[in-house]
């Protein structure tokens, strides 16, 4: 019987721990950064699924542009998300970071999209894209 309690209480925290990463409200949390290493970083990224931090290229008008970076993401919170930039970036470019999906692509864990695709494609709670405009330094 000890066996059968153990096993039925780590289902429920493991269920309790899914429920509770659905449950986050996706977020991005992130500042204006020195990437002269060629990474961008967010403090803590939150996503109710797995997918992935994608850092677009923005202006003034605050439109996401072209991909220029990408870092899975796991459901829940995730501390310390870097990814790498596939292009320079230089100090003073704004750059946005946006939570992404993993939903739509051909492939399990290969980041697939291109703007305006819609594989791999931005998470839109209630219409809103989930990201941070930062700027580099």
């Amino acid at each position: 019987m000890k066996v059968f309690y153990s096993i039925a209480a780590l289902t429920l925290s493991a269920g309790i721990a899914n429920a509770a990463a659905h449950a986050m409200a996706p977020k991005v949390e992130a500042s204006d950064q020195d990437v002269s290493n060629g990474v961008v970083s967010a403090e803590s990224v939150a996503a109710a699924e797995n997918g992935w931090l994608v850092v677009h290229r923005t202006g003034e008008d605050m439109k996401p542009g072209p991909v220029v970076g990408y870092a899975p993401l796991r459901a829940g919170e995730n501390m310390d998300v870097a990814a790498i930039l596939t292009e320079e970036v230089k100090s003073g470019d704004m750059l946005m970071l946006m939570v992404h999906s993993e939903a739509g692509g051909m492939k399990t864990g290969i980041f697939e999209y291109t703007l305006g695709a819609k594989e791999d494609g931005p998470v839109k709670p209630d219409g809103k894209l989930v990201m941070q405009v930062i700027t580099a330094q």
